[in-house]
């Protein structure tokens, strides 16, 4: 669950053909495109092969899902040829990018870089696989307004993170902000942004103008940003905002960013203002909605331009309670729990 989709005019599109299954592009010397399918409304990840000397570095993997695994296998044959991924760059946690990390990794001998806590949470998640929903978690769900049928849905697909992501391997090389790694003879950055994961990785490269962005700058969508129950009083929404901010001054103008989903498109200061400017109007709209007290479910109106279903209600859930924890955490909004365990935001 996202927020509304920007049309940003500003966001131009080199012309580079979309690569079909089992294909890559090349988007700039040593650096080649790949497309996975998803099986969600949001059908496709980006992937991205590094040359490096007489082997290659990738950098996120897709799901554990058997036409993923025959699409690699054809792209080692075909483009590979017996040459290894010795290096396998993974930017955050989450199934899409992660999924096949220990497959990938047994199959060439390669080792995982990830950030520590990207690395530790996926671990921490892959052990609920067959364990009952905590208590803790209703109650956030009982707290934002779910009845039982609600509560059974979350029930129902609690755990279901390691349906789509394999064993990770048992050790793994840390990347931290401001780590340089060279990779065929150039230097590519870690930035760490955060927000959308904790502790996401992305890779800038100033000799190449190229910034390999994962979820952490769309051209089109806003990635979700999101309280969940593990932490429900985090503050995910601030450190997204602040990690825009940080983009914004750190990227040149006219960098090539190369995102998880869509097309790599120039224009990143312009995406960044807009996904800051989306947010604080959202914020705006939910201060202004919160005059007269309101559940966690009453406020999607204000946050989602498309109707929030069964399908999309945990994640709508903990979009909104991400932006009612920014404005408590400013001083904006007060919480009161009635009788019921229920909260009420209204303004302080």
């Amino acid at each position: 669950m996202s927020l509304a989709v920007s049309h940003v005019s500003s966001v131009t599109y080199p012309p580079l053909p979309l690569p079909a299954g089992g294909t890559m592009v090349e988007v700039a010397a040593g650096v080649y495109w790949i497309r996975m399918p998803l099986p969600f409304a949001l059908d496709h990840i980006n992937l991205w092969l590094l040359k490096d000397g007489e082997g290659w570095v990738q950098v996120d993997t897709g799901l554990v899902e058997t036409s993923v695994i025959e699409s690699w296998r054809t792209l080692f044959e075909t483009y590979l040829k017996g040459a290894s991924v010795n290096r396998l760059i993974v930017t955050h946690l989450h199934p899409d990018h992660v999924g096949l990390a220990g497959w990938l990794a047994h199959e060439w001998g390669a080792s995982l870089h990830m950030s520590r806590t990207e690395y530790l949470l996926c671990r921490t998640l892959l052990s609920d696989m067959h364990k009952e929903a905590p208590d803790a978690a209703i109650r956030f769900y009982r707290h934002a307004g779910f009845d039982e049928e609600e509560i059974g849905i979350y029930r129902a697909h609690f755990g279901g993170y390691g349906s789509f992501v394999g064993a990770l391997p048992d050790a793994y090389q840390r990347l931290v902000k401001g780590d340089r790694l060279k990779i065929d003879g150039a230097e590519w950055e870690v930035i760490i942004g955060q927000g959308h994961s904790p502790e996401h990785v992305c890779l800038y490269c100033a000799e190449k103008k190229l910034f390999i962005a994962g979820d952490q700058l769309l051209p089109t969508i806003s990635s979700n940003v999101s309280v969940w129950p593990l932490e429900p009083n985090a503050n995910p929404l601030k450190d997204w905002i602040d990690s825009c901010h940080h983009l914004r001054a750190r990227l040149p103008a006219d960098v090539l960013v190369l995102p998880a989903h869509g097309k790599p498109f120039y224009g990143a200061h312009p995406r960044l203002d807009s996904l800051i400017a989306e947010h604080q109007q959202a914020l705006d709209d939910l201060y202004a909605l919160c005059a007269e007290p309101k559940r966690v479910l009453d406020v999607f109106s204000v946050l989602f331009k498309n109707p929030v279903t069964k399908r999309t209600l945990i994640f709508a859930t903990g979009e909104a309670r991400a932006h009612l924890n920014y404005l408590v955490q400013a001083g904006l909004l007060q919480v009161e729990v009635d009788d019921k365990d229920v909260a009420y935001y209204r303004q302080a």
